[in-house]
């Protein structure tokens, strides 16, 4: 581990993660610390589909779209840090706990996703992380959530 923090553009967030349009919820990667901490960005627009239908005339972030960018963020983290690019990681969710929704997120908005690693080490399987996203600085959802890290054999 270096003290430098790395950042994931697009290119590299698309070599880990397995997910592809309309499913990518994260665009950058601005702040990556080993796999301790982690910012991401995901700006919100309103050509996603989610927003034809949730809702009509008031289109707003459905929640656990919110919750799905910051756990694609936390993979982003943990694959840049153990470099996985390339290598098929899958990740699949557990557990969602002390989930809270603080504000609309709409579209214009860029979603800013503080997160942290409270449980996992290089070659476990099993990983616990923390969250905060904001808009403008004021927050929009706190979550912890626990994850399994998938790589094929």
């Amino acid at each position: 581990m270096t003290d430098t923090l790395l950042t994931a553009d697009i290119q590299l967030i698309q070599r880990i993660l397995p997910h592809r349009y309309p499913f990518l919820l994260v665009d950058r990667v601005v702040e990556i610390d080993g796999y301790k901490s982690a910012v991401g960005i995901k700006n919100v627009t309103m050509n996603e589909p989610h927003f034809q239908g949730h809702f009509p005339g008031q289109p707003i972030m459905p929640g656990v779209t919110i919750a799905e960018a910051m756990a694609q963020t936390a993979a982003v983290m943990v694959g840049t840090a153990l470099d996985l690019a390339d290598k098929d990681l899958k990740v699949y969710f557990m557990a969602i706990d002390k989930c809270k929704f603080r504000r609309m997120v709409v579209p214009g908005d860029q979603l800013r996703m503080n997160l942290t690693t409270l449980r996992g080490k290089p070659g476990g399987k099993v990983w616990k992380f923390g969250g905060v996203a904001e808009v403008e600085g004021e927050m929009a959802c706190e979550v912890e959530f626990t994850a399994m890290m998938d790589l094929p054999t």
